[in-house]
């Protein structure tokens, strides 16, 4: 089932030399985008204390999130779609195992957090964006679709853990955001 849906997602690619430009863009600058859009917030006028937190608990579910997928990389050495034949690629190629995708788990490590900080129209946003992002993966031909599911799972995950440990208005709270 995961080849079939994969193969047809990557299907589409190279017939429409528009939807092509514009599916790239997305793989290739969508994660910098939204990871701009969270650093935007923190200059939100309103409830700037907890937005400013929600803020910090993203950049923490991301970068844990992606440290997590370095190490099921260590034992889950997937080969990318198009190293056997179910894809075709219309980007460069990548280096590093197909699973976990990175950009599934970052990108929705971002929409996680929001909505566990209560920032419900912020992570609605986040969430079609990293939905977008991550099929576009699929698309380019990097990743297969349970790629993308490990990687919702990763960030699930990374945004439980700063959930649980993360607290808003304790005395780190407070000194990261003099900090920063």
């Amino acid at each position: 089932m995961d080849e079939i849906v994969t193969r047809w997602i990557n299907s589409w690619a190279g017939s429409n030399y528009i939807l092509d430009a514009v599916v790239i863009a997305v793989t290739q600058f969508g994660a910098p985008l939204l990871v701009l859009f969270v650093v935007l917030q923190w200059w939100s006028g309103k409830d700037r204390d907890h937005v400013r937190h929600a803020c910090i608990a993203c950049g923490l579910a991301f970068l844990l999130g992606l440290g997590l997928n370095q190490i099921v990389i260590l034992f889950i050495d997937r080969l990318r779609p198009y190293e056997l034949g179910v894809t075709h690629l219309i980007i460069g190629r990548s280096t590093d195992a197909s699973f976990p995708s990175d950009h599934a788990t970052a990108t929705f490590a971002i929409a996680f957090s929001l909505l566990a900080e209560g920032l419900r129209r912020r992570a609605i946003v986040a969430m079609m964006v990293a939905l977008f992002i991550s099929l576009s993966r699929v698309y380019v031909g990097t990743h297969y679709v349970s790629d993308l599911v490990g990687g919702v799972f990763m960030a699930l995950l990374s945004t439980a853990l700063v959930q649980a440990f993360y607290r808003e208005d304790t005395k780190f709270d407070r000194m990261v955001k003099s900090i920063l």
